[in-house]
């Protein structure tokens, strides 16, 4: 492991043309805080990440909410008693069956990560989406860029989701009255809500996100229109991969990017950004070259 750190740091001092590249903080900064919190987002703004990286479901009420599952996941969330929630019942606290001010009283942040041990543990909410804007247009004088996962799926369809064109309507009537469409890129990996990002607001940035067990040329193939990023699980690039694809007008955008190690590898590789749990590690990273 120490000998190829050592290859992977000096490939990239080695990389004469490094430039500066898009640091996003994954959920916030997940190593660090709470996921998807407004104290994660506080702390990636700190750090000086260029954009934040969030995932949105719809409420009940069609409330836009800033989390990675429709529902409320074992890993980071406790009952209203203060218990742990379990894998077992974890899908019965489904979020598109809950208003909005039921899904505030849940803690998820309490609960020490099983993945992330050194993450600082809070008691927090999970929040609208308007909430983080406020916060990051407040704090970043209205210059921080914004990446926002649609959670869609065929599978969760009017179960854990509203239907697809539901679901890109109410995240684009958010953005759009927040005034930061231009600042915003919506990424998934559902190539039919993409679809419609780029039929409803083609001026919007759009990323395609490729699974690790995916192709990135055969999802590309899915889509009737080319989008601005790929943003594949970051094992699945290689250097020339890497410099092809940006020769063909992408940005190349890996997730998610931890250990130092990998983060190395891929500013060896030039990619466009990285997105971390770890944006201080990447910041560090890049900042030295």
């Amino acid at each position: 492991m120490r000998r190829v750190l050592v290859l992977c740091v000096l490939m990239v001092f080695n990389c004469k043309s490094m430039k500066k590249i898009d640091i996003q903080g994954h959920r916030g900064c997940r190593g660090l805080l709470p996921e998807n919190s407004l104290p994660a987002f506080q702390k990636a703004l700190d750090l000086g990440v260029t954009t934040l990286e969030l995932d949105v479901i719809i409420s009940a009420d069609n409330k836009v909410v800033v989390s990675h599952e429709p529902y409320l996941n074992h890993e980071i969330a406790l009952d209203l008693s203060g218990k742990p929630i379990t894998e077992a019942n974890e899908l019965s606290y489904n979020l598109y069956q809950m208003p909005y001010d039921s899904i505030k009283k849940y803690d998820c942040g309490s609960k020490p990560h099983p993945r992330f041990p050194n993450q600082i543990k809070q008691k927090v909410y999970k929040p609208l989406l308007t909430e983080v804007i406020a916060l990051a247009e407040t704090q970043s004088g209205h210059k921080i860029q914004y990446n926002i996962e649609i959670k869609s799926s065929p599978k969760t369809d009017g179960v854990f989701t509203p239907s697809v064109e539901a679901y890109v309507a109410l995240v684009l009537k958010i953005i759009t009255a927040e005034g930061i469409l231009e600042r915003t890129t919506l990424q998934s990996f559902d190539v039919r809500a993409l679809e419609l990002f780029h039929a409803t607001a083609p001026s919007v940035k759009s990323a395609l996100l490729v699974d690790e067990d995916e192709s990135i040329s055969k999802k590309l193939e899915l889509l009737s229109f080319e989008p601005d990023v790929i943003s594949p699980y970051f094992e699945l690039l290689e250097a020339k991969w890497v410099s092809e694809y940006q020769q063909m007008g992408y940005q190349i955008i890996p997730w998610t990017v931890n250990t130092e190690a990998d983060i190395l590898r891929m500013l060896a590789f030039d990619v466009d950004g990285i997105i971390s749990d770890y944006p201080d590690r990447v910041i560090s990273m890049n900042n030295s070259n």
